[in-house]
């Protein structure tokens, strides 16, 4: 047995169940929701020797039919591929999974235009079914004799300090007591998990739901192909309200349509939804159809977004939320998910260390809570420049610069890229672009300065000429 935190560092990949079963002792890990973070945490967990019971209060979701819930398509960038990449996942996942190049802008004329994420080195965005790569990753806890699935177990009740737990199961009278020396909370924006550590000292939290709600429609395949290319993120930017379409693999496009709620309000019949879509969704329109998206619109209410700040992620050595549970953010930067399986590598590199668990649990926090928060605030920076500044020239200027200067000098990192397509720390992504502004801005400055000096000059040499020649006679 490993040292230090108690739990068990050695691979269970390569040595078998008999040599697993041969080890006498090991932690006993709960893992509270098996969605994206869930599974791969318990993943995880599971490679270095412990026993992981992993616990979901919905169905299987390789059995149902619809998952209930958000279903906002998901954007795979480099986070989340190197946290598959590391438990040997990642070209499963993106076998299937559909490349976007970069952003195509749809105008209120029904005009397009193209914006690449990376014209440089060609990086891409990875569009995956959230639905497809939770099985993926089930399928894979599944193969290790350690990890046993515990699903419609609805969490109750907890004693952190214990390790204690009760489920409740839909069919069945009674609770469901269960144990663990670590519990982790995997357990999304509202969680169990997180509500029990809300109540210990020393725990800050805060949310935010923002006045803009979504909604979600859909662009159906048409002949068995998709209506719109479909290597991009398609974004219909509207000032203060957007729409945003991602591919599918059954060649449709999960459509979301972003705006504020008395925007939702203001429209209560299908005359005047159809009215709202042929002024600002013209080209959409036709490819949704209308009787789709009458149905579409009026059956649900639009969600409410929100985006929470926690901190600290643990206590002792007894609890740690990940993922959503300790920093959900609005889906605009497609972070949500890379975020959270960042959570897992971070935290899987820290346990490697030998530290006592306490201590190990203790610098995840540390390292993470700063990161964290960017990210939140990148995710809230990223709706207002997908919904407005997209269309606008500085923005555009900006972006032709940043290129160029990433071209010349691969150093000079963009925003988007720093975030999307490599691993450094959120915070340092911004502390990054604000050094970049900083730069840019003294340069120009000075130019202009130049510019000002140089025509001042001219403008009194010529003043001055006429005066001398005068003087002079």
């Amino acid at each position: 047995m490993a040292q230090g935190t108690g739990i068990i560092c050695s691979e269970v990949n390569g040595r078998g169940a008999a040599a697993y079963e041969e080890e006498p002792q090991r932690r006993r890990v709960a893992i509270v929701g098996a969605g994206l973070v869930g599974s791969l945490a318990a993943l995880n967990f599971a490679r270095m020797g412990n026993h992981v019971d992993l616990y979901e209060y919905r169905e299987d979701i390789r059995h149902a039919a619809l998952v209930q819930g958000r279903s906002i398509n998901l954007a795979l960038s480099q986070r989340g591929r190197k946290a598959l990449a590391a438990v040997g996942l990642e070209q499963e996942v993106l076998s299937t999974a559909i490349p976007m190049r970069g952003r195509m802008l749809h105008d209120v004329a029904g005009r397009t235009s193209v914006v690449l994420y990376d014209p440089c080195t060609q990086q891409c965005l990875y569009s995956v079914g959230r639905k497809q790569l939770n099985e993926v990753l089930l399928n894979a806890c599944d193969k290790l004799p350690n990890i046993q699935c515990h699903f419609e177990h609805k969490l109750t009740k907890a004693s952190i300090k214990e390790g204690l737990m009760e489920f409740k199961q839909p069919h069945r009278e009674g609770v469901v007591a269960a144990s663990a020396d670590l519990i982790v909370g995997c357990d999304g924006a509202f969680s169990s998990v997180r509500q029990q550590l809300v109540k210990l000292p020393g725990f800050n939290y805060s949310q935010d739901y923002i006045e803009t709600g979504y909604l979600e429609l859909c662009i159906p395949a048409k002949a068995g192909e998709f209506q719109m290319p479909p290597n991009y993120l398609h974004i219909w930017p509207r000032n203060s309200f957007m729409m945003i379409a991602l591919p599918n693999q059954d060649k449709s496009f999960t459509v979301t349509l972003s705006m504020p709620f008395k925007m939702f309000a203001s429209i209560q019949s299908q005359d005047q939804l159809l009215a709202f879509f042929r002024q600002h969704y013209t080209d959409a329109l036709p490819l949704i159809g209308e009787e789709q998206l009458i149905k579409d619109f009026f059956k649900t209410r639009p969600q409410h977004l929100v985006s929470i700040k926690c901190k600290p992620y643990h206590y002792a050595d007894k609890a740690l939320i990940l993922g959503d549970a300790a920093h959900a953010m609005v889906p605009y930067y497609g972070q949500g998910m890379n975020a959270g399986m960042e959570d897992v590598t971070l935290l899987t590199s820290i346990l490697g260390q030998q530290l006592p668990l306490d201590e190990a649990l203790a610098q995840f926090t540390e390292d993470r809570w700063k990161d964290a928060f960017a990210i939140c605030d990148l995710a809230m920076y990223n709706y207002v420049e997908m919904r407005d500044l997209t269309k606008r020239w500085s923005f555009r200027c900006r972006k032709w610069l940043d290129t160029l200067l990433f071209r010349l000098f691969p150093g000079w990192i963009p925003l988007y890229n720093s975030v999307s397509f490599s691993s450094m720390p959120y915070s340092e992504c911004i502390a990054n672009r604000k050094w970049q502004d900083g730069l840019l801005k003294r340069i120009f400055g000075g130019s202009l300065l130049a510019v000002v000096l140089a025509g001042s000059a001219f403008l009194v040499q010529r003043f001055l000429s006429p005066w001398t020649v005068m003087q002079s006679n």
